[in-house]
C-alpha cells in the first residue's frame, strides 16, 4: 500500500490494529511470537490473557545458537499487549539489521488498548564490547510505524507521522498529521524526514486536498491546516503555507488559532 495514501487516513493504523487484537481475542491460543534474521532468534512468551491482561511478558533472544538475552519485559500496565509486525497480515517480531551493521536488532512492539492508543516499541541492540543487549524504547502514540527502505540503500527507515498533531486543534478523525521518517543508528532514533522533500511535498498536498474536502463536510479543517503548514516548513516554505492558511480561514476565532499555532509549531520544532 503508497505509505503516502496510507496515512492521509489517520484512522487506518489504529484499524488494522483493532482487527489484529479482535482476532486474537477470538482464536485465544497464541502465546507467544517469534521471529529470526540470520543467526539471530527472538521469541516473546506470555501467559494466556486473562481479562485483557498480559502477564509475565519475556523476551528472549538467541544469537549463534547461544542465548544472550532472557528477561521480563517492562510494561507500563498488565494490559500492554505484546504484538508482532504493525502490518496487521504478520505476527512475528521484526529481527532487522536497522543500522547497516550486519547486526540485526530485535524490535518488541506493545499496544496499550483502547481505541487508538498507543503503540511503542522497545528497540534491542547486541553491543559486541560487553556481548549484552542494549535496549531503548521509543513512543509513536497513535501512529504505529512501517519498516520500509526509503532510500534504497538497504537499511530500512520507521516510516510514520507525528502524533503531536492528535487533537492539538481538532477531534482526532480531524486531525492532520505531518509525516515522520525515523532512522536508528547506534542506539539512537533520529527524525530524518526533511531528508526526504519527495515525500514531503506529496504528504503536503494531500493534507491540503483533504482540508478542502472535509471543509465541505462543514468541518473548519483546523486540524488539517496545522498539519499542512508544518509540512510547508519542512520544505522551507513556510511563508507560501502562512499566506495559504490565511487566505483559507476566515472564521472569527482567526486571530486566536493563528497565534496559537505558530506557538504550537514552535514548540514542535517546525518554526526554527
Amino acid at each position: 500500500m503508497n505509505f503516502i495514501r496510507q496515512f492521509r487516513n489517520p484512522s487506518l493504523i489504529g484499524l488494522a490494529f483493532m482487527s489484529a487484537v479482535a482476532l486474537f481475542t477470538q482464536a485465544a491460543t497464541a502465546e507467544t511470537i517469534t521471529g529470526k534474521s540470520g543467526n539471530v532468534q527472538a521469541q516473546i512468551s506470555y501467559d494466556k490473557p486473562e481479562e485483557f491482561q498480559y502477564k509475565n511478558v519475556r523476551l528472549q533472544i538467541t544469537r549463534a545458537g547461544k542465548r544472550i538475552l532472557e528477561q521480563k519485559l517492562p510494561q507500563d500496565s498488565e494490559y500492554d499487549r505484546p504484538i508482532g509486525e504493525f502490518d496487521a497480515q504478520k505476527n512475528q517480531i521484526p529481527v532487522r539489521d536497522l543500522d547497516g551493521n550486519k547486526e540485526p536488532e530485535v524490535i518488541a512492539d506493545f499496544f496499550t488498548g483502547g481505541a487508538h492508543c498507543c503503540l511503542y516499541s522497545l528497540i534491542y541492540r547486541y553491543d559486541s564490547k560487553s556481548q549484552q543487549y542494549k535496549q531503548i524504547r521509543h513512543e509513536w502514540g497513535n501512529a504505529g510505524y512501517q519498516l520500509k527502505d526509503v532510500d534504497k540503500d538497504g537499511i530500512p527507515e520507521f516510516n510514520s507521522r507525528d502524533d503531536r498533531f492528535a487533537y492539538a486543534f481538532s477531534s482526532y478523525a480531524a486531525s492532520g498529521y505531518p509525516l515522520q521518517i525515523w532512522q536508528y543508528r547506534q542506539g539512537k532514533m533520529v527524525d530524518v524526514t526533511r531528508r526526504y522533500p519527495k515525500l514531503i511535498a506529496s504528504n503536503t498536498k494531500e493534507l491540503w486536498q483533504t482540508y478542502q474536502e472535509i471543509r465541505q463536510q462543514g468541518d473548519d479543517g483546523k486540524g488539517f491546516l496545522a498539519a499542512y503548514l508544518a509540512s510547508k516548513y519542512m520544505l522551507g516554505q513556510g511563508q507560501d503555507g502562512w499566506r495559504q492558511v490565511q487566505q483559507a480561514y476566515k472564521k472569527s476565532d482567526r486571530a486566536q488559532f493563528f497565534t496559537d499555532l505558530r506557538k504550537f509549531l514552535r514548540e514542535t520544532g517546525y518554526i526554527k
